[in-house]
């Protein structure tokens, strides 16, 4: 589904490459988080998923980034935007009309949705974000974490084949997140969609994705199983990664010598180990 071969990228004007070398495959269907310290190449690596680079933030590109067969740089980011779906750190920018609805539909009547299906994809996913009550506002008056919500939803109506998030939970309480997370788990489940996020939150992203990739300095560092990269705690943390404290908890236990056989994710998974370990 996703390929970059020798992806190299400096922004125009810039010294130092934001992206440097990166050889990636993602397969269809699968849960993929991007983490690293800020300045890693994050950011930068969404915006060539999307096609925003080299298209509209410009420079020097190298090498190749297919989604879906089909290359990014001969192809244009509207073009792209039928498969792929992507939700930036700046929501305002990619607001496109002043009220919720409105926003919803934009997206939906763009790509030709049969109109009969309309406003039920509508109803369904203001539902699923829990802004049904918010319909009828003006984007203008919402708060940030709404506003973020508004934009998710225009993204999961359209139900693309691929999903690209940056950060989509910053604006977010833990109860919206972990909706955020579930809806992705679901759309993943349910139709077989690629999700690739960038996210801070790592505990709750720990527990969605199978696959984490690690950045520094524009490169990818680390990529693996979730479980796998969380058995390196300690290289984790040299690369500026907090990792769950589940998985803290359970590195302060086996220095202490207790043997935990798998590193836990989820609370529940960290209550059984300890309870496992004390017993």
């Amino acid at each position: 589904m996703i390929k970059l071969d020798g992806v190299s990228f400096r922004y125009e004007g810039g010294q130092k490459f934001a992206l440097s070398d990166i050889n990636l495959s993602i397969g269809r269907g699968e849960f993929v988080g991007v983490i690293g310290s800020a300045g890693a190449g994050k950011t930068t690596l969404t915006r060539v998923l999307s096609g925003v680079v080299p298209h509209v933030r410009r420079g020097d590109f190298y090498g190749s980034a297919m989604i879906d067969g089909r290359d990014t740089v001969q192809t244009a980011p509207a073009e792209l935007a039928a498969t792929i779906g992507c939700v930036f750190q700046d929501i305002e920018s990619q607001f496109v009309t002043t009220m919720v609805e409105d926003e919803v539909l934009y997206a939906l009547e763009n790509f030709d949705i049969p109109r009969d299906e309309i406003k039920g994809r509508v109803d369904q996913v203001l539902r699923d974000m829990g802004v049904t009550e918010l319909r009828d506002r003006p984007l203008a008056s919402l708060s940030g974490g709404q506003k973020q919500k508004v934009i998710l939803a225009t993204i999961f109506a359209l139900a693309p084949d691929v999903i690209v998030l940056d950060e989509p939970t910053g604006e977010l309480d833990p109860q919206s997140s972990a909706q955020v997370f579930d809806l992705l788990s679901d759309m993943r489940a349910k139709r077989g969609t690629t999700i690739v996020i960038v996210e801070q939150k790592i505990m709750m992203l720990c527990q969605h994705a199978d696959r984490l990739i690690v950045m520094d300095q524009g490169g990818v560092v680390l990529d693996g199983p979730v479980r796998s990269l969380l058995e390196r705690p300690d290289r984790l943390y040299e690369l500026g990664v907090n990792c769950p404290r589940a998985t803290t908890l359970a590195a302060d236990m086996r220095k202490r010598g207790f043997t935990i056989a798998a590193v836990p994710v989820t609370v529940s998974e960290a209550e059984a180990m300890v309870r496992e370990a004390i017993s």
